[in-house]
């Protein structure tokens, strides 16, 4: 049994997997961005009949960060995230920090701050939910995209560093595909926030709206067991790999398309 702390588990993936390592046995520390939400995870769980800690953690709270310090955890799952999307000829700067602030730099101060005691005791595992957004970058999707490509990046590079040192402290990255959870459709829906008549792109808009429903109507995963299978693998295998990749077909295209060069 793992002690493990899971950012971002609201809902969708987040929540899934917390419900699904709870039920192999794990002790579970499921965390939620908003203080209304703990009593509606707690709810789901008891529904579930799994039994998860649950508390409110925004990973870009310094006072919230350092709650993890009490803890004694074996396991850090970092799934917190927002999107933002809009072109990045004219996207407001201040929505690319906002996006960066949370995916990227939330993250890496939590990571950092769990890696303190793993390291101490020589044991541990931090795990940084990325996209495959970062491996295929998607026109409108510019900010979100750049954050999943810093935390892929940061988590092979933290990888190979603690290698260095220690053979028992891994980091792992975790690259989702496509999956209904609804927050697709909040990213897409965040440019319209601010895009106006000055907009760049404001006689295509339609089209750009259209083009990306249809996206994600035909890619989007109904079930999310697979991605939530790979994560489950990258907490209890042995000896972890690096980089785990659901659903495996769009994996696949990710990959023959840094192949042929795109």
């Amino acid at each position: 049994m793992k002690k493990i702390l899971l950012t971002g588990a609201r809902g969708g993936i987040g929540r899934d997997c917390a419900v699904a390592l709870a039920g192999l046995g794990h002790s579970v520390y499921a965390t939620v961005h908003r203080q209304e939400s703990v009593e509606e995870l707690r709810a789901y769980a008891r529904e579930q009949g799994v039994k998860l800690e649950v508390f409110k953690l925004d990973i870009t709270k310094p006072q919230d960060r350092d709650l993890i310090l009490d803890l004694d955890i074996d396991v850090l799952i970092n799934n917190a995230a927002i999107g933002e999307s809009g072109s990045l000829c004219e996207i407001p700067i201040a929505n690319v920090k906002k996006n960066f602030q949370t995916n990227v730099f939330g993250t890496l101060e939590l990571t950092q701050s769990a890696l303190k005691k793993m390291i101490k005791k020589d044991s541990g595992r931090v795990i940084i939910i990325s996209s495959l957004a970062g491996r295929v970058p998607i026109a409108f999707w510019g900010a979100y995209s750049m954050t999943k490509f810093s935390l892929s990046a940061a988590a092979d590079i933290m990888h190979q560093e603690l290698k260095m040192i220690t053979k028992n402290v891994n980091v792992i990255v975790v690259e989702p595909g496509t999956y209904a959870t609804g927050f697709n459709q909040r990213v897409m829906a965040t440019k319209y926030s601010w895009i106006d008549k000055t907009s760049f792109f404001n006689k295509i808009i339609d089209k750009i709206k259209q083009k990306e429903e249809a996206r994600f109507a035909l890619l989007e995963r109904k079930s999310n067991n697979s991605i939530v299978k790979k994560i489950v693998k990258a907490v209890e295998a042995e000896k972890p790999r690096l980089r785990y990749t659901a659903p495996w077909w769009q994996a696949a295209v990710a990959q023959l398309g840094r192949i042929l060069g795109r």
